[in-house]
């Protein structure tokens, strides 16, 4: 019985850890991405903002390009951007990732 109830209590544990860290990534890409990317991943072509969702990025290429920037890239992404730590990137690229 006692084993039984440490699994439940660790699937318990990683489902709502795993729900957080969801719901920041959402949070994170509402406040610092959909300005330009669009709400829904959808980009925005009159500033010539890429769609996001459906890209064929990983997520580390997309925690890459966000918190060290690409040289060739239009600003903000020609270099880190401002007060975004790696731990946020994951979990913004990993919310880009379900975009569909």
């Amino acid at each position: 019985m006692k084993l039984r109830d440490v699994a439940l209590t660790t699937v318990y544990a990683v489902a709502v850890t795993t729900s957080l860290v969801a719901q920041e990534g959402a949070d994170l890409y509402k406040k610092r991405c959909s300005g330009c990317h669009g709400a829904g991943g959808e980009g925005k072509p009159t500033v010539k903002a890429p769609a996001l969702k459906g890209t064929k990025q990983e997520a580390s290429q997309i925690v890459e390009h966000t918190t060290k920037g690409e040289p060739n890239s239009k600003p903000p992404h020609n270099k880190a951007i401002t007060g975004l730590n790696e731990e946020q990137a994951k979990a913004i690229a990993d919310f880009v990732k379900t975009l569909k």
